[in-house]
């Protein structure tokens, strides 16, 4: 068996009130005057107030204007404001914006440094001062509260950062269905096609192993039995179900990356701010192909979880557009409204210098990537 490594050192703590043991979980890690991230949705939602009820943390700085697609920006005012009121740990409520910008606050923190863009491309950094750090997802899909990725968006440059590093990561993560079950169908959908490419790329990138792909495929039973279930509505054990998939694809690709639709969707994302989640599931079906016209045992594995189906990518792609059109997701780039013809190469160029594009199980070219984009419009 060739080399690999898996590393995941949070602890997860999920199901019904699970927000209940986050005050414990913070007083053990020494978090006295924490600093609480959220974006103003969910203040507005009241849900920052209702988590605030939930745990009885108190004696919070927060800071809620994160905006959706994280920035670099935001990311070092952030870090400026944690020192300046004297914080010493961080609790993040929110979807992987959220997460991520949590995440590069406590890299600047613990590097002990002022401009996350100074570690652009620092792989290998040291542990650096310890900033103790919760995290409490909002959305079932980014699996961000246990991987050691961050994505933040540099607006100048209309591209998003790809930061790694495992002292990113959170000490803990509270996956409690009461902070996703008022997810509208269109967010619930999105955020769990994304659960579902991080699975699906995971187990077929070049570094996927046996742990990620026994994590791959635990999330992948419960994302294709479940996710059309919480599009319809909110149970309590469904949205359960959806975090602790999300999470567990999450952990999965943290160990062995992603691939193509990654690539092109983060480059889509910061081109023409094409939300996330949309780009994964409109993207999805067209790499798949690509990438099984190159290799046709690639995603024989995933057959057996459409049963009666005889072609994976045809199932997947039924499966993708079926959730899709249940919760009124664009299923082409040109539904979304956003997407720019005139800018194909500009978005191939940023694809192809993108991390994930690294361990894609196919090679594409820049001409590749334009000729998948212009027939997913």
């Amino acid at each position: 068996m060739r080399y690999f490594e898996f590393y995941n050192p949070v602890q997860i703590c999920a199901g019904d009130d699970a927000l209940g043991n986050l005050k414990y979980a913070a007083d053990s890690l020494g978090i006295r005057h924490p600093l609480l991230l959220t974006d103003e949705t969910l203040t507005k939602l009241g849900l920052a107030a209702k988590f605030l009820s939930l745990t009885g943390l108190s004696n919070c700085t927060s800071y809620d204007r994160v905006p959706a697609d994280s920035s670099v920006d935001t990311v070092n005012q952030i870090a400026k404001l944690y020192r300046d009121q004297g914080c010493d740990g961080i609790v993040a409520l929110g979807g992987g914006s959220v997460l991520d910008t949590a995440k590069g606050v406590k890299l600047l923190i613990g590097q002990r440094t002022d401009n996350i863009l100074g570690l652009m491309g620092c792989e290998n950094l040291p542990r650096g001062e310890r900033v103790p750090f919760i995290a409490v997802p909002t959305t079932a899909g980014t699996g961000s509260e246990c991987t050691p990725v961050a994505v933040i968006r540099h607006p100048d440059r209309s591209v998003k950062l790809e930061y790694i590093s495992p002292y990113m990561m959170p000490d803990a993560a509270f996956l409690d269905p009461r902070m996703t079950q008022s997810l509208p169908p269109r967010v619930t959908a999105a955020t769990g096609l994304d659960a579902l490419c991080h699975a699906i790329e995971a187990c077929t990138c070049d570094q996927h192993n046996p742990l990620s792909d026994a994590f791959v495929f635990a999330a992948m039973r419960i994302i294709v039995e479940k996710l059309p279930i919480a599009v319809g509505r909110n149970a309590s054990d469904v949205r359960t179900d959806m975090a602790v998939a999300a999470c567990m694809a999450g952990a999965a690709f943290g160990n062995s990356m992603v691939g193509a639709v990654h690539a092109i969707g983060h480059a889509l994302g910061g081109v023409c701010h094409i939300a996330h989640g949309e780009a994964m599931a409109i993207l999805m079906p067209h790499v798949m192909a690509f990438n099984r016209a190159r290799d046709r045992a690639l995603y024989a594995p995933l057959l057996p979880l459409f049963p009666g189906e005889e072609d994976p990518v045809e199932a997947v792609t039924r499966f993708v557009r079926g959730v899709s059109e249940a919760a009124g997701l664009p299923t082409r780039l040109r539904g979304t409204g956003k997407f720019d013809r005139s800018r194909v190469d500009e978005i191939a160029e940023k694809a192809l210098n993108d991390g994930a594009m690294i361990v894609n199980p196919a090679y594409l070219s820049k001409e590749d990537v334009a000729q998948l984009l212009l027939r997913a419009e």
